[in-house]
């Protein structure tokens, strides 16, 4: 199964979800979550985390206006404080986010994922 936190009106996010189909040379199944209507819980955002194996800022949009509005550039702030904002403020997680065989990577650039199918 291979499954795609997809934000259809993000150019790198439709990339990624094209070429994870072009690489997908088995027929796996997909499944595409579009992540702003059906936003990830806290435990599936640890279980992301887990699988992308960095550290939890990595997974945050610093770009978007909450990410200021929320002041998560603070250092001081936990994991799990940081997991809480991207669960009820969905627009602050990087896109997309490929998972595949208990291994996820985050397709900025879309080439990232090609180590999912190596």
């Amino acid at each position: 199964m291979i499954t795609i936190y997809h934000n259809p009106r993000c150019s790198k996010s439709r990339g990624s979800c094209e070429r994870a189909g072009a690489l997908n040379t088995h027929g796996e199944p997909v499944e595409i979550i579009e992540y702003l209507k059906h936003p990830p819980t806290v435990q599936q955002l640890k279980k992301l985390n887990a699988m992308l194996k960095c550290p939890v800022r990595d997974m945050i949009r610093n770009s978007e206006k909450e990410f200021d509005e929320l002041r998560l550039a603070d250092p001081a702030l936990t994991d799990s404080q940081l997991y809480e904002a991207i669960a009820q403020h969905p627009v602050l997680l990087q896109r997309p986010i490929v998972v595949r065989d208990g291994r996820a990577v985050i397709g900025r650039p879309p080439e990232n994922v090609d180590v999912l199918f190596a």
